[in-house]
Order: C-alpha cells, then structure tokens, then sequence
C-alpha cells in the first residue's frame, strides 16, 4: 500500500489554451511508450526481479510513472478545459472531441487506443530490464520531440522535468541490470 499525497509531483503549468498541443502530448497518456505504459510494465515486471533491489527498483519506478501520467493527464485537460468549440474544429484534438468531449481517454496521438500489447514480462531479468532501459530512451525521445513543438513556457518546463526523469530511470535500470550481471545466482540468463 501507498501514502497519496494529493499533489502533483511536479507543479503543471499551462499558459495558453492549445488543443493541437494537447492532441500530441496525449501520446504520453495512452501511446505504447507513454507513462501508462511504463507504469504497468514496471509493475508487472516486479514479481519475477531476483533480486530485493530490483524488485524495489521496478515498484519505486513503476509508482512515479503513475505519478507522471497524472501530470500528463493534467497538462492535457488544462490545454483544452477552456477552449471553445471553435479553437478545437480543425485541429488534431478535434477527432478526440467528437468521441470524448474534453475528457481524457487513452488512446495515443494518432487516435490509436491502448493496449497491453504495449509492453511484456518475460520472466527473464536481463530480458525485461533491457526493454525497460529501452523504454525509457524511447519515451525520452517522445519528451524532446514535444519540447521541440510546444509553444507554451509552463507546459515545456513541465516535459523537461518529465524528460530528465526518464534519463534517471534509465541509468537506475543499468545500475540493475548490472548488479544482476554480477550475481552469480543468475547465471541461468546468460
């Protein structure tokens, strides 16, 4: 069990109202490299990790990847809550709108909805952390492509955040793997 504190971990700033924006930060909130995404793999990989470390790892990470979606969440409905009718026809946000109002939904920025194909555990440590490291490169990558494309102050400071924890994940999941490497227990996965 958690203590939930009701605050985000990161403070959410949104500046303008940008249904477009909204439309491709959604990626991180129902895409196949978005938070969601990492959050369940983490979680589900846990149970299998042998080692009390990387158990603790794959639950504490898992654990702040809920946290990131609810900020992803956050960023999202504060782009639209505001935008009239007019604002969202013609964007990219608009086939949301039809479907699901302002509300969220998890689907990616194409539209595509989620899926738990999205991500595995292969009961297989070496295995499963390497697709986590590759994870977290990949949803790196997404952040500084929506670095690249905002137009808004606050939401960009919030994805550089956003950006900057998906590298300290990473190198938690090498440091990992690599004490899994060394523990002779494991040779059964070389």
């Amino acid at each position: 069990m958690w203590i939930y504190e009701k605050k985000l971990q990161y403070p959410v700033r949104v500046d303008t109202t940008n249904p477009t924006l909204a439309a491709m930060i959604i990626e991180q909130f129902g895409g196949a490299d978005g938070e969601l995404s990492a959050g369940l793999r983490y979680l589900t990989q846990r149970y299998t990790m042998p080692t009390s470390q990387g158990k603790a790892t794959l639950t504490d990470i898992g654990t702040e990847e809920l946290a990131h979606w609810e900020i992803i969440g956050t960023l999202v409905y504060r782009l639209v809550k505001d935008a009239t009718v007019d604002q969202i026809k013609g964007t990219p946000f608009e086939a949301h709108y039809v479907n699901h109002g302002k509300g969220l939904y998890l689907h990616d920025a194409a539209g595509v909805p989620w899926t738990a194909t999205y991500f595995n555990a292969k009961d297989d440590p070496i295995t499963d952390l390497h697709e986590d490291m590759a994870a977290e490169q990949k949803a790196r990558t997404t952040y500084e492509w929506l670095i690249n494309i905002s137009d808004d102050p606050g939401v960009t400071d919030t994805l550089r955040f956003l950006r900057q924890r998906e590298i300290v994940h990473f190198q938690r999941f090498g440091e990992v793997l690599q004490i899994i490497q060394d523990t002779e227990n494991c040779i059964k996965y070389y």
